[in-house]
């Protein structure tokens, strides 16, 4: 099977408006950096416009595209799983469709890659034009505090925007697991990785499909699937409660000592309620873990495919592609005689 020089990954949800100018940016991006050896894959994550039709529209016309059509919304890290699982290309750029990461760097990072003999090319972000500012306070504390939580270290300031290599996309798809962070498990599978620093673009159309809801649970996927410091927060709580009961004795003595005992109805509850308030977040905590090994358990594939337009040369080793159904000529009904 030939490999073309070049995959460009791109997970799509609702991106019906930015579809054509997308693939126009893209393809020449791609031609300008490998020529014609390349390939494009647009990987609809159960759209609720005109993507998919769209897709279709673009495969028909472009033999270099494939449009892959999940079986229902899985999340953007599932189908950009679904995209690298049936990717063919020998080095493979992630890129999101809002066209906020500009693919016209793929030449550049494809160069970095050459001259710093590297596996994985990261884009860190410098700007991030077009978004507020409690976007950019909330992305760069929660980089921040994942630096400090997990044990693997994830760059700063990046998205999943990156160029690798065939040698590490297939590391990288050897890691099954359930709730994926992508980011993080590039950086997980280690080889050489340099940063590459961009200036991101505003979105060209169309809202985020990212909302403060989605990227908590993103975050707390991140933390809980490259961290176990949440866990130790129990033995950390107990020292802490520990040493504040000890004072909290020595104040009851010394005020039974002197003839003046606490009076407290107020400070028993306030007792209890910061003791209930840390022993529900430990339970809660532990089941978040228990919930993961629970779905991990399952083995369901990551990903259902219901139809592909173009041309994939790859089978899916992650997920589970769906046989078209077609009805035998003997059996179709003239619905004319109906």
């Amino acid at each position: 099977m030939h490999r073309p020089a070049l995959s460009i990954v791109v997970p799509c949800y609702n991106e019906a408006a930015t579809l054509p100018l997308l693939h126009e940016r893209v393809s020449a991006a791609a031609v300008a950096a490998v020529g014609e050896d390349h390939e494009i894959i647009l990987i609809n994550d159960g759209s609720r416009d005109d993507s998919w039709a769209i897709m279709q529209q673009l495969a028909a016309a472009d033999p270099k595209l494939a449009a892959i059509n999940l079986s229902r919304n899985h999340g953007h890290q599932l189908a950009l799983t679904a995209g690298l699982d049936l990717c063919s290309g020998e080095q493979i750029l992630i890129i999101d469709a809002d066209l906020q990461d500009p693919p016209e760097l793929v030449a550049e990072m494809r160069h970095t890659m050459e001259r710093e003999g590297a596996d994985v090319v990261y884009a860190v972000r410098r700007k991030r034009a077009g978004e507020t500012l409690f976007k950019k306070a909330t992305a760069a504390a929660f980089y921040r505090v994942l630096d400090r939580l997990t044990d693997t270290p994830i760059p700063l300031d990046t998205g999943d925007f990156r160029l690798m290599t065939r040698r590490a996309l297939d590391a990288l798809l050897a890691l099954p697991e359930q709730a994926r962070f992508i980011r993080g498990m590039v950086a997980w599978i280690g080889f050489r990785q340099v940063p590459f620093p961009y200036d991101r673009a505003e979105r060209h159309a169309g809202e985020t499909n990212y909302p403060l809801s989605r990227m908590l649970r993103l975050a707390f996927d991140a933390v809980t699937g490259f961290s176990t410091a949440p866990l130790r927060f129990a033995s950390h709580a107990s020292v802490a409660l520990a040493g504040a009961s000890l004072l909290l004795l020595v104040y009851i003595l010394w005020g039974y000592f002197t003839g003046s005992p606490v009076q407290g109805w107020t400070s028993t509850m306030l007792v209890v309620t910061v003791l209930s308030a840390v022993q529900m977040f430990v339970l809660g905590m532990i089941g978040e873990y228990i919930g993961r090994l629970y779905i991990e358990s399952k083995r369901r594939p990551l990903y259902l495919v219901a139809d592909i337009a173009g041309t994939v040369h790859r089978r899916s080793t992650l997920g589970f592609q769906a046989a078209r159904t077609r009805i035998p000529q003997s059996e179709m009904v003239d619905e004319d005689r109906a």
